[in-house]
Order: structure tokens, then sequence, then C-alpha cells
């Protein structure tokens, strides 16, 4: 019985001990990546956020040798998928595809389950768009000043949809009316889809999304385009100017794009992903896919990401206490 015993202990430790092989391979650096890699986005299948999160993870997969298994996690304005990332375990494996909502996020919801300034490990900026100043064509307004005056001599009369409280095309329209001292009624909606249905049928009369939103409203003539929030014309839309230029204002805001890991993945893990992510936004065909959809590849270090994020943090701040945006 003795030697059964022995014998039974040892066959125990053994299958532990092989349990225990594959996730100390995981977690060593150098071996990375050597299963799937989980990327996570917070917003539904088939939205400009997923699209964009698809063309890059399947370049980017194919280029680490592993494959990228993108899951959608949508909910909270992306906030349920970036607490399931602050969570998740530091090896690589989990990643976020993020959008500017988690700089937003703290301070429009009474509660988040995440820091973005501590509980993640900045990876890499991987693209951004500008949001397109659109009103519906039964608006008689063709320019961002002719708007303004519109809005002006209607005070009240004015209003503009969202994707919901606190989303970047309620906060950046927000900033647009009070920069103007416009007097327009914000009206939140369950998505995106919805908004535009009500402004196609003109039940709101301006409104601000971003750029791979709009980009089919504005072909077929559905709606117009006015400005764009860019620093810069984009080249999607070169005869549309850019708001700051129409208006002679420093106004600009864009949404962008990112990835990030948890915090304490290992610098060489962040490494490699930064490395592989930066060939992948250079690569032309991955550029002229997102081209087509008003996307601009961006890239760059993980520190110039991790500065990018902080400074932005600190901008929504600003912007969203002015315009009294709060999801209790």
């Amino acid at each position: 019985m003795h030697q059964q015993a022995i014998r039974a202990c040892l066959a125990a430790a053994a299958c532990a001990a092989a349990m225990l092989l594959p996730q100390q391979a995981a977690a060593q650096p150098g071996d990375y990546p050597n299963k799937p890699i989980r990327m996570i986005v917070g917003f539904p299948p088939g939205g400009p956020t997923d699209i964009v999160a698809r063309v890059i993870g399947q370049a980017l997969g194919e280029k680490l040798g592993q494959s990228i298994v993108v899951e959608n996690r949508p909910g909270a304005g992306g906030n349920i998928a970036s607490e399931a990332v602050a969570k998740a375990p530091a090896d690589g494996y989990t990643l976020l595809y993020n959008t500017s909502s988690i700089t937003i996020a703290p301070w429009v919801y009474a509660r988040v389950g995440f820091d973005p300034l501590k509980d993640f490990a900045p990876v890499a900026l991987t693209a951004e768009m500008p949001l397109v100043l659109m009103t519906n064509p039964k608006v008689s307004a063709r320019t961002p000043k002719e708007l303004v005056q519109l809005i002006k001599s209607q005070p009240g009369q004015f209003n503009y949809g969202s994707s919901g409280t606190g989303a970047i095309e309620h906060l950046t329209s927000a900033q647009f009316t009070s920069e103007f001292q416009l007097k327009a009624t914000h009206v939140p909606y369950k998505g995106t889809a919805p908004a535009l249905v009500d402004f196609l049928a003109g039940q709101t009369q301006f409104m601000m999304t971003t750029l791979n939103t709009a980009l089919p409203y504005i072909r077929d003539g559905r709606l117009k385009a006015l400005a764009v929030t860019s620093h810069s014309r984009t080249a999607t839309l070169p005869d549309v100017p850019t708001l700051a230029e129409a208006m002679s204002t420093n106004f600009a805001s864009t949404a962008w794009q990112g990835i990030v890991a948890p915090a304490n993945t290992p610098p060489p893990v962040v490494e490699k992903l930064n490395g592989a992510i930066n060939a992948v936004l250079k690569n032309p065909g991955v550029r002229k896919v997102l081209a087509e959809q008003g996307v601009d590849a961006l890239g760059g270090s993980a520190a110039q990401y991790g500065a990018f994020i902080q400074s932005e943090y600190k901008r929504w701040e600003g912007v969203v206490k002015a315009s009294g945006a709060r999801v209790e």
C-alpha cells in the first residue's frame, strides 16, 4: 500500500507539473506569443470601432504568428470591456482595443471599474478620425457660420442628437455650442444608429459623429457635411473645411483609438506588441483599407501613448465639467 501511495503521489505531482508548464511558458516574454490573443472591444460587432479593430487585429495576428480573437463586450459606453481587461491577467494575452472613452468615462459616470492612468499598460495609439458637423438637408445652413447664425436667430429651437450622454459626439457638440454661445437641446440615444434615424427624419437638426460613420450618408446626399473637427482637412473629404478654419477658432476634437494591456504586463511583451502594431500600421494595404473609412493610421511608442492618454484625460475633465454630462 505504501508503494502504491507513493506512486499515486508522484503521478499527481507529475500532473500538476504538466499543468503548470504551459502557464510558465506563457509567462516567459521571450516565448510570447505562444497561443491566441484576445482583443476585447467595448462596442457592438459591425460598428465603427469593431471594424477598425478587426482590420488591425487580422494583420497583427499575421505579424505575430498567432490568431487575434476579437471579442465584443458592449455596454456602458465601453466601460464593461475596460473593466474586464483591467482585471485580466497581466500576461499579454488579453488586450483592450480602446477608444477615447477610457479618458472620458471616469468624468461622466458615477462609477467605473477602472482607472485609465493606473490600471492599464499603454501599448500603442492606433488610429484617429475627425468628427463631422452635419445638418439635415431641410436645414438651410450651408456653412458652420450660417448654422451658428441660424441657431442664434432661433434660440432653443434646435436639437442635436448623440449616441448617449457623455459620448464623444455629445461632448464635442456641447463644446461647439458652448464655444459659440448657442442655445440648443441635446437628445441622447442608445447608440449612434437610432440617433441617425431621427436625424435623417429631421427630428434633430444637427449632429456630430465620426467620419467613418457619417461617410455613407454624406456621399449619397442624405446629410450635409459642414466641417470636420480635426486640426487639418481630411483627404477623405478634401472640400470640407475644418471647423477651426471655417470659424477662425482653435476648435479641434478627434475620436482616437489604441491598444492597452492590463497594468504590470511585462515590458518586453509590451515592446513586442508595440513593434508589431507599428509595423501593421505602416502596411500600405492596412492604411488603404482604413483610409477608405476615413480613418488615419497612427502609431508611435508605448511611452508616447501613455503621455497622450494622460493629456486627453485632463482635457476631457474640463469639457465634461463644462457640459454638465453625468450618468449615475
